[in-house]
């Protein structure tokens, strides 16, 4: 299985903002349950970018 082309989007607009705020990505990762993104920022930050291409921040999409 492999993201959507949004996602891909997302997904590098996501970590160009955390490079640019000099901060660590340690986990990426594709969950073929939900089909969405899941990244871990800093040991603390989670970030999901579902299909649509929405990120999903503490809960709540933008």
């Amino acid at each position: 299985m492999e993201p959507t082309i949004a996602q891909l989007k997302a997904l590098y607009r996501v970590c160009v903002q955390t490079s640019t705020l000099l901060q660590d990505i340690n986990l990426t990762r594709l969950d073929e349950r939900t089909k969405c993104i899941f990244m871990i920022v800093n040991d603390t930050i989670n970030i999901e970018i579902d299909v649509n291409r929405e990120l999903i921040y503490d809960g709540i999409k933008f």
